[in-house]
């Protein structure tokens, strides 16, 4: 399988992670009117596509076991730990996705991921411990920082919405918390004796996603916490195809910055905590999508534009303070 053998390939992987992460949730756009249960069914098969591609590609180039070989090599606690991550991450992604619809990505995003990075940073540094800790910490901070100055911006725009976004914010509170809490379970999965690569690992990971939707997304499908009302299975049938690819392609680039998530992460100078973290600069992608591509802010005013230069200059410095900081490893 092919991993990073430099930290200059290890950043590109954890910066293309960032970017995949960011991007993904823009393939809703592109079908409005679907409704987001609908659309995660096809989420579910894009996250299948992406890592059997990367799997058979990547996964199977260069020294170690290949992606079908390491399938079959894995230990049972890992793959327990791969699919329990699975089925946390969909419980909060599926959080996100409804807030999403809700109250908007950009509550969404810097409120659920926000507290995500903070979580997920924390635990994963606990579990695996590098990199410089100044560094990492005060980055994260001025990540967070980032993300506050995002949530005010939009919250100042969209006044008017700010009772339905109650809804949103709460829901995207608890994704947070959960979405905080699978990569540490990742991590471990893969650092157990003889523990299977990120290939294999995203493999069983999305086995898990898998297996939770057919529960809890029928779950959400029949009694909705969006507020709209119920969804069937012959409404995902009769969607029109340009709305299915959409979601196939969604799951595709997220699974994507995912598997280079977690093979950066392997890198034993970086270690789970600084990938995490500058993977979950996501929040930021997004905000770049939603000021410079989709024109969510037209017109602001100064105090929006304000927070919004706040915004990215807080997050360019965090975010190389967090990619310095394996340089400066005591």
């Amino acid at each position: 399988m092919y991993l990073p053998q430099s930290y200059g390939i290890a950043l590109l992987f954890m910066l293309g992670s960032m970017l995949c992460w960011g991007s993904w949730a823009n393939s809703m756009k592109l079908c409005p009117g679907y409704r987001f249960q609908l659309f995660y069914w096809d989420y579910i098969i894009g996250l299948f596509v992406g890592t059997l591609f990367l799997g058979v590609t990547l996964g199977s180039y260069g020294p170690g076991l290949h992606f079908l070989a390491d399938l079959g090599h894995a230990p049972s606690i890992s793959i327990v730990l791969a699919i329990v991550s699975g089925a946390i991450f969909n419980v909060a992604n599926l959080l996100l996705v409804a807030a999403i619809e809700i109250a908007g990505m950009a509550v969404a995003f810097p409120v659920g991921i926000g507290l995500a990075l903070i979580v997920g940073a924390l635990s994963s540094y606990i579990v695996d411990p590098q990199g410089n800790p100044l560094l990492l910490f005060g980055g994260i901070a001025l990540v967070t920082v980032a993300i506050i100055c995002d949530s005010l911006a939009y919250r100042a725009r969209e006044t008017e919405r700010r009772g339905k976004n109650t809804r949103g914010i709460v829901l995207s509170l608890i994704c947070g918390i959960l979405m905080g809490t699978f990569y540490p379970l990742v991590s471990k999965s893969m650092s157990v004796p003889d523990a299977p690569g990120p290939y294999a690992t995203a493999f069983f990971f999305v086995i898990g996603t898998a297996l939770s939707s057919l529960v809890i997304n029928t779950l959400f499908m029949k009694k909705p916490i969006d507020g709209g009302t119920p969804v069937t299975f012959s409404q995902y049938l009769s969607a029109p195809q340009r709305w299915h690819l959409a979601g196939v392609l969604g799951g595709s680039i997220w699974v994507t910055g995912a598997i280079l998530n977690f093979a950066a992460s392997r890198v034993h100078f970086v270690g789970p905590a600084i990938s995490y973290s500058i993977g979950q600069g996501a929040t930021m992608v997004s905000a770049f999508w939603g000021v410079f591509v989709w024109q969510e802010f037209r017109s602001p005013t100064s105090r929006v534009r304000n927070l919004l230069i706040a915004m990215f200059a807080c997050f360019i410095s965090g975010l190389g303070a967090i990619a310095a900081a394996p340089l400066f490893a005591h």
